[in-house]
């Protein structure tokens, strides 16, 4: 079982806890004005406390280790979290535009606005403590799906915030009509804040590179074959991250009378160094290469794969 981060678990359970406090309160809300913005925003907040239902179980089930079924361990659920959290959200926000469509159709009617304004305002207070408070967390830890937890929460309180400014204006000028803008301008900013949770997770299960681990990685290599104590060059670097672990493989070329012994302890030196200049934990593997026979050796597997050539890998 791997280490949990308590400060992970402890940031998520509370979000959960708090977010069915949050829910209980909108909804009330919402029985009280009868207030279409309103139920757009107890929408979000049933969407939001299944995606942080979810996000708890995939953060659990990240922290089991590799086995037989899954060599490379559980922490890519991170991506499918992440992922489904931000295709909840979408769904939250078609729920709202066709609320807001219906109360277009059949005529909006609000009643109770200042008890309902009082309502919602303490919701809003409640989820901005705890969106900060997980997102904090998140981003010190180093963990997306508290990250993602966070700023889903955030934009639970900016829901709130809108339907509350229209109640407030509705209020005073009897505009009734602002109560279905807000409905859609609430919709459109969800959905294009679930848009990026969702391209986080499709660069994450397409293995698009990380940019500052590459940076990282790539400026340890070049520094170490420019001194020309360690090794005499590298290629095919190649990495991926998953949760709190980066997957590193390379080749790294040798002397050709260098001895087996001295190659392996040289390749462990630098595989201390890549692990030291990364925030995650790594696993680094490296293929030892000769370096005057190097092209030679390869030849055997020329036309091994009958469909990926292995050009770009040996």
């Amino acid at each position: 079982m791997k280490k949990h981060n308590k400060a992970v678990r402890r940031a998520l359970l509370i979000s959960l806890s708090v977010s069915l406090i949050s829910l209980s309160i909108k909804l009330a809300a919402f029985f009280t004005t009868h207030s279409v913005a309103a139920l757009s925003d107890a929408a979000e907040s049933v969407v939001h406390v299944f995606a942080v239902a979810f996000v708890v179980y995939g953060y659990y089930l990240s922290l089991r280790p590799a086995d037989e079924k899954h060599p490379f361990g559980y922490e890519r659920i991170e991506f499918l979290s992440v992922g489904a959290e931000g295709s909840i959200i979408i769904a939250a926000g078609f729920t709202i535009l066709y609320q807001t469509v219906m109360s277009m159709i059949s005529g909006a009617e609000i009643q109770n606005m200042e008890t309902g304004i009082g309502m919602l305002a303490a919701a809003a207070g409640i989820n901005a403590i705890l969106g900060t408070y997980v997102l904090r967390v998140g981003r010190r830890e180093k963990s997306m799906i508290a990250v993602s937890n966070g700023k889903h929460t955030l934009t639970d309180v900016w829901t709130s915030v809108g339907v509350v400014t229209v109640l407030v204006l509705i209020h005073f000028t009897g505009w009734v009509f602002m109560d279905i803008v807000v409905s859609f301008a609430v919709a459109i900013y969800i959905m294009w804040e679930a848009y990026k949770l969702l391209r986080y997770s499709l660069r994450g299960i397409m293995d698009v590179r990380d940019p500052e681990a590459d940076k990282a990685l790539r400026n340890i290599l070049q520094k170490e074959k420019e001194k020309g104590e360690l090794f005499v060059d590298w290629h095919h670097l190649r990495h991926r991250t998953s949760g709190n672990t980066t997957w590193v493989q390379l080749h790294l070329v040798f002397p050709d009378g260098m001895s087996l012994k001295e190659s392996h302890e040289k390749a462990t030196v630098v595989e201390r160094m890549m692990i030291d200049a990364l925030d995650s934990d790594a696993v680094i593997n490296i293929h030892l290469e000769p370096h005057e026979s190097h092209e030679s050796a390869h030849k055997i597997l020329e036309g091994a794969n009958k469909r990926t050539s292995l050009k770009d890998y040996i």
